[in-house]
This record gives C-alpha cells, sequence and structure tokens, in this order.
C-alpha cells in the first residue's frame, strides 16, 4: 500500500465537505464511517475488511456491517461480503444487526426486496446500527453497490448514510471510468450534506494506463489526496495517522 500523503483540500468547497446540518443519528458516530465505492466489484469488501483488521489490531473493539446485501455464497443463507466483514471483526454481534436485509438473488436491492415482497426500512437499519454501537467502539457500515444504487422507489444508499449521519469513504476502483464515477459520486456525497473523510485508490487487473496520473487528477478534482493507494491483490492496512484522519482516534 503507498503511503499517501494526508489528505489536503485543495479547493475553498471541495466536493466532500459541506456546512449543513446532519441529519438525526442513532448514536454517537465519530467512530463509524459508511464505504462506497463507484461500482459494484470494486472492493469495497476488501478494503471495508482491511480497515476492520486494522481497527482490531490499534486495539479497537470493531464490527462490520452491511445493511443489504443481495447474493449467498452456493449452498448458504449468508452473503460472502457479510460473511468477510464478519471475521475481520472482533465483536460478536447477532448476523440480523449485521446484515438486517439479506436476499438470496445477487440483484440491485430495490428488485430483488420488491420480488420477495420486503420493504427496506431505514428506521430498522438505524436500530440494527445502535444496537452494534452499543456493542463495539468502532463500525465499519458498507454499502450495496454504489452510492445511489437504489433500495426502494424513492431512497438509495447515500440515504443510508445520512440516516445514520456518517462520514464516507470512497472505495475508487482504478480502471477506465473512474474519473468520471469518482466525481459523480463525491458530488453526491456532498448533495446530501455527508461528508467526504476520504478515498482508496484501488487498483483493478489488469492495470490501467497513466493509473498515476488519473490518481493526480483525483486528487486535484477532489481537494483530497487518497487515504492509501492499493495495489491489485494487495492487502492493505492502516496505521493510526490513517485511522484518525478516518476519525478513529483513541
Amino acid at each position: 500500500m503507498s503511503a499517501a500523503e494526508p489528505p489536503q483540500s485543495a479547493n475553498s468547497t471541495p466536493p466532500g465537505g459541506s456546512d449543513a446540518a446532519k441529519p438525526r443519528a442513532w448514536g454517537e458516530h465519530t467512530s463509524a464511517i459508511f464505504v462506497t465505492g463507484t461500482d459494484t466489484g470494486i472492493g469495497k469488501t476488501w478494503i471495508a475488511a482491511a480497515l476492520l483488521r486494522s481497527l482490531c489490531a490499534a486495539g479497537f473493539r470493531a464490527v462490520g456491517m452491511k445493511p443489504v446485501a443481495a447474493g449467498f455464497a452456493p449452498g448458504t443463507s449468508v452473503n460472502d461480503d457479510v460473511s468477510a466483514l464478519c471475521d475481520a471483526g472482533n465483536v460478536d454481534a447477532p448476523l440480523d444487526l449485521r446484515n438486517p436485509y439479506p436476499f438470496a438473488e445477487p440483484a440491485a436491492p430495490h428488485l430483488v426486496a420488491a420480488a420477495a415482497g420486503v420493504t427496506i426500512d431505514i428506521a430498522r437499519i438505524g436500530d440494527a446500527y445502535a444496537r452494534l454501537r452499543a456493542r463495539a467502539g468502532a463500525l465499519v457500515v458498507e454499502g450495496a453497490g454504489g452510492a445511489l444504487v437504489p433500495i426502494d422507489r424513492t431512497h438509495d444508499m447515500l440515504d443510508i448514510a445520512a440516516a445514520l449521519a456518517l462520514p464516507v469513504l470512497l472505495v475508487v476502483g482504478m480502471r477506465l471510468g473512474c474519473l468520471n464515477h469518482a466525481l459523480l459520486t463525491a458530488l453526491a456525497v456532498q448533495r446530501r450534506g455527508l461528508v467526504l473523510a476520504g478515498w482508496i485508490a484501488n487498483a483493478l487487473p489488469p492495470r490501467m494506463a497513466l493509473v498515476e496520473r488519473n490518481v493526480d487528477t483525483l486528487t486535484e478534482r477532489l481537494g483530497l489526496a487518497p487515504i492509501a493507494i492499493v495495489g491489485p491483490g494487495e492487502q492493505p492496512s492502516f496505521d493510526a495517522t490513517r485511522l484518525a484522519m478516518l476519525g478513529f482516534a483513541r
């Protein structure tokens, strides 16, 4: 994992910053973060699990949560991402708190929920979050798919982050198209009055052309240097400085 410089604001109002009033929160949220990404399959869970392992190594009682997950591992009734988050943390908690809305079919949450006759209730997610918060000192909440993936006819993944009043960590899958996807996601985060706490440049195979210059472009446009640059298949770790950048300070 490349050592990136601590994020510095390059603009007076960077895409991730806002002074807007925050929505109601379920419990304290200074030691919790919402992980989203530029797309599905770009390494959100890989990064979220690495963050959890780093929090545990730093002495935190840490637990992962994936409010909505679609697609079960073969022969199981558990999503692979949920299992990875469970394995990475060090707090015992019921599966229905870690993953209030599991769906077997790997498809968009609003579609599988409708097919199952289920309404994804953000208040229920908030209650599960509060109960996890009572058990742990650090929470990593991972969204499904990208930031604007619908969960019903009117709400999307960022509505969950907003309801929990969580800062956002953006995982950028470094491949062709990532500049547009990352900047649009950051804009959506800002428009919701949320804070972009940082971003991770997660390199994907095959290596994209001019990857370093793409990172430089995002650093300039976002007004933030990446928390980390992760190579393909690299197991990242986060030291105390980088954990503190994301709000996890002891």
